[in-house]
């Protein structure tokens, strides 16, 4: 797998990169670059840049001079972080607690990434935390939580590992299909009520969000959807994992 840059329009580029299990298995990684209206520049994670994604990268950012920040947006994606630093040191880095922990050589901000504070400062953008789940597992082996950010002028979402495509690529005929990260059912709160809170949510962000027509998922390959279908196929993955999640 080749790590490639797609440009989607409206000032998105989704990169595909590489990220080996044991370093054989590679099951991928994303970042998203995002031109603001201000004419800068925010990535949504962090991935090390090499040959000639890194070269139309900084042909974009005035050599990343105009990157002004990187947010963090999953706290058990942290491979990349301290080489995003390196590569971008004028920017200003934003992470979860998680990230603060792991990766402390990063000079963070102070505001997380999840903050009320950076949701303001980035207009740009829709954002919305998974509810139900935790965001920060105690179990270091389930990633099913994240902040998912949309990019309504690209009708670009950029998520990890809360919603996935399925692992085989279907038929172009096919209505494209999500799934539910894998982790989903452990990594509910210990409430009585969070499989229903986690299904309400989800419902809710697939009607809010139907405009959805680039899916970019961190561990599978970018989804187009034509009209309305992110909404249908999101819905109906709610509703394929209700029964099992909102069991008590």
């Amino acid at each position: 797998m080749t790590d490639k840059i797609h440009d989607l329009g409206a000032g998105f580029w989704n990169i595909r990169g590489s990220f080996r299990i044991g370093g054989v298995l590679n099951i991928g990684t994303q970042c998203s670059l995002i031109q603001l209206n201000s004419g800068k520049f925010i990535f949504l994670d962090s991935y090390s840049l090499t040959g000639d994604v890194r070269d139309e990268v900084m042909a974009l950012t005035n050599n990343g001079q105009d990157v002004e920040a990187v947010l963090n947006v999953h706290p058990f994606h942290t491979v990349h972080c301290a080489q995003m630093a390196k590569d971008f040191p004028q920017a200003t880095f934003y992470g979860s607690s998680r990230h603060h922990k792991k990766v402390p050589e990063v000079k963070w901000s102070d505001d997380l990434v999840e903050s009320d504070a950076v949701a303001k400062r980035y207009p740009e953008l829709k954002f919305s935390m998974s509810q139900g789940i935790h965001y920060i597992s105690p179990n270091e082996m389930i990633h099913a939580g994240s902040l998912l950010a949309y990019h309504p002028a690209s009708q670009s979402l950029h998520v990890d590992d809360t919603f996935m495509s399925p692992p085989m690529k279907l038929l172009e005929a096919i209505l494209p299909e999500l799934i539910l990260h894998p982790t989903t059912k452990k990594a509910l709160k210990n409430e009585p009520d969070a499989g229903k809170q986690y299904c309400d949510w989800a419902s809710t962000l697939a009607h809010e969000w139907r405009d959805v027509h680039n899916f970019c998922a961190a561990h599978s390959y970018l989804v187009t959807f034509n009209d309305g279908e992110f909404e249908v196929a999101l819905l109906k993955a709610i509703d394929k994992a209700r029964a099992k999640l909102e069991k008590s």
